[in-house]
């Protein structure tokens, strides 16, 4: 799998699952994290998804390789 340049993913891109479900907004990129804002927890902390997940960026939208379902399940939160 090719790398990808992680410096097209911007402040407050909508993040989706593969099948198009919305996951959270964009805080930042951390290092080969992706932080999503605190604004769209469920449970009012600030989850990381690994870049690693990212299949592509399309105009304002963060598109992962994973279900929204199976990324919930990689969520790291901050340590």
């Amino acid at each position: 799998m090719a790398e990808h340049d992680h410096s097209a993913i911007k402040e407050d891109m909508n993040v989706i699952g593969a099948d198009g479900v919305h996951l959270g907004t964009v805080d930042h990129i951390d290092g080969e994290r992706i932080k999503l804002t605190k604004a769209d927890s469920v449970d009012g902390k600030h989850h990381y998804l690994p870049a690693g997940l990212v299949a592509a960026v399309e105009g304002d939208t963060v598109r992962l390789s994973a279900t929204a379902a199976n990324a919930i399940d990689l969520f790291e939160e901050a340590e």
